[in-house]
């Protein structure tokens, strides 16, 4: 998907962002999740504009972006949906919950709805493990999610 954002926003946004860190690679992390809350994802031209500023190799801040599941080079749905598949998660039916996720929303795992109004993503653990299952749709957290409550979660946000 060819980025939306004019390639000089990029630059100016990515110097200040940068900038409120003094220019500091040892911060590359609080520095991409600043430019993923700004631009909504971390598609590769802000990753090249992250990695020239900071004097570091883009492979460097592509391995970082690849490597937490909170980054995504992918923009995210007005609702980013979370669904956590660790061990107490999945034990408890956080797959059937998946499933029914992408029933509804008519997506798989890592899409966006054509409107744009939901993502989904699984994740490894949420931190939450006494309410498994486990859901998050942007900062709110469902816990016990069952099947049979996906629809009346969806209808939340319509």
């Amino acid at each position: 998907m060819a980025c939306q954002i004019k390639e000089n926003e990029i630059k100016e946004k990515v110097i200040e962002i940068c900038g409120e860190f003094k220019n500091d690679p040892n911060d590359l992390i609080a520095i991409l999740h600043k430019a993923q809350n700004h631009f909504g994802f971390l598609p590769k031209e802000v990753q090249a504009a992250i990695a020239e500023i900071l004097n570091i190799s883009s492979a460097k801040v592509y391995g970082v972006v690849t490597f937490y599941s909170y980054f995504t080079m992918e923009p995210r749905g007005k609702h980013p949906i979370s669904i956590c598949m660790g061990t107490a998660c999945y034990v408890k039916g956080a797959e059937k919950v998946l499933k029914e996720f992408e029933s509804k929303l008519e997506i798989k795992n890592g899409q966006t709805t054509r409107d744009g109004k939901f993502s989904m993503n699984t994740l490894r653990c949420i931190g939450a493990c006494g309410l498994a299952p486990v859901i998050m749709i942007g900062e709110k957290v469902y816990g016990g999610v069952k099947q049979e409550d996906v629809s009346k979660i969806i209808k939340e946000y319509e």
